[in-house]
């Protein structure tokens, strides 16, 4: 079934660093729906929460509420500054769920590029107090655990992103890198992949990564070891891979665009299955 879409912007968070503006994509019908929240990439230093229009207007379209948002950029805002935005929007839209016609129970996230690093991270770290630093009145008890996450060809280890930047001479993403993260001991900190090699207890909710083959910003090793880790950690982790695609390359329209949306919307539906909020 497809729906129409109703886009609305709001403004997720005020604080002494400025007003922080989510876009709503909200589906037209009695609902509630499901509720998904975007984090766009960007090397944690540039992009906007527009940047996955096109992937949330027809994650919309198929029954969900898709919440994408701004977050705060380096250098100005170092890590955790990003990751501990995504907490807090996760608790601020299970929170504000009735105000889009949403259903918080199921809530999942998406993240592309860097935004799969924080969203990642988030969700494998929802209690951790540097990420749930920024208060929510409204919200008090509420984590920032999500039923699944979408990880969009992801930055899911930034030291070994890092080291192949500066192998292949990529100075952008060494700089960028560089700019987020204070130190390489905080890349290896802030890293979900090696969370998982130290053995951290972690939450493992199921996780969809979708990755190019011609991807030449995240070298398709990272992801193959996060798969990896992931499952002998005893999480379920599905990675879909597609031929001859770029970095980003879901964000604009072709054949494979569209199948990497149906393969997200088949894995949504298969988390919500059961569920009263299902798709």
């Amino acid at each position: 079934m497809s729906y129409g879409v109703r886009v609305s912007d709001v403004t997720y968070r005020r604080d002494r660093d400025g007003s922080w503006a989510a876009r709503i994509y909200q589906p037209e019908g009695a609902g509630p729906f499901p509720a998904l929240l975007d984090v766009h990439g960007g090397a944690w230093t540039r992009g906007s929460h527009t940047d996955n229009e096109r992937l949330d207007r027809a994650l919309a379209s198929s029954g969900l509420v898709v919440a994408a948002i701004a977050c705060r950029q380096a250098p100005a805002h170092a890590y955790p500054a990003q990751v501990a935005d995504v907490n807090y929007a996760t608790r601020w839209l299970k929170a504000h769920a009735r105000d889009f016609n949403a259903d918080a129970r199921s809530l999942g996230g998406l993240g592309t590029s860097s935004g799969g690093h924080a969203v990642l991270l988030s969700a494998m770290r929802p209690r951790d107090p540097r990420y749930a630093v920024c208060p929510l009145p409204e919200a008090e008890g509420v984590t920032a655990t999500v039923s699944y996450v979408i990880a969009a060809w992801p930055v899911i280890d930034p030291y070994a992103r890092y080291l192949f930047a500066r192998e292949t001479g990529r100075a952008a993403l060494v700089e960028a890198s560089e700019a987020y993260f204070p130190t390489q001991e905080a890349m290896r900190e802030g890293n979900p992949q090696l969370a998982l090699e130290r053995g951290e207890p972690v939450e493992l909710p199921p996780t969809l990564i979708v990755q190019g083959t011609a991807d030449d910003n995240v070298p398709l090793s990272v992801s193959e070891r996060f798969v990896e880790a992931y499952r002998a950690a005893g999480g379920a982790v599905e990675r879909e891979l597609f031929s001859g695609m770029p970095h980003g390359f879901a964000r604009n329209p072709g054949p494979e665009s569209d199948r990497a949306l149906e393969v997200m919307k088949a894995f949504v539906a298969r988390q919500l299955a059961g569920t009263k909020a299902g798709v």
